[in-house]
């Protein structure tokens, strides 16, 4: 377990560095609604707040915090 908040805060600073190309990006919010936990779901709002992000992004971030709460992981 303490290996996912690793990851998941290399997988944030991925989806948050503007100079890394947006496929790139976008993957790491994807894998980070994969993680599918608590944790994930509070990275991903984080993300959907981040004013600096692509809108799109944004967008993905949220959606995939909403499957989260849906499956009620």
């Amino acid at each position: 377990m303490a290996e996912q908040p690793n990851e998941l805060k290399k997988l944030a600073a991925i989806a948050t560095d503007l100079g890394l190309s947006a496929a790139l990006r976008t993957k790491s919010i994807e894998l980070i609604g994969n993680i599918g936990t608590h944790d994930a779901l509070l990275v991903l709002l984080d993300l959907a707040a981040n004013k600096e992000l692509v809108k799109e992004e944004r967008d993905l971030a949220l959606k995939h915090a909403s499957e989260i709460v849906k499956s009620g992981r």
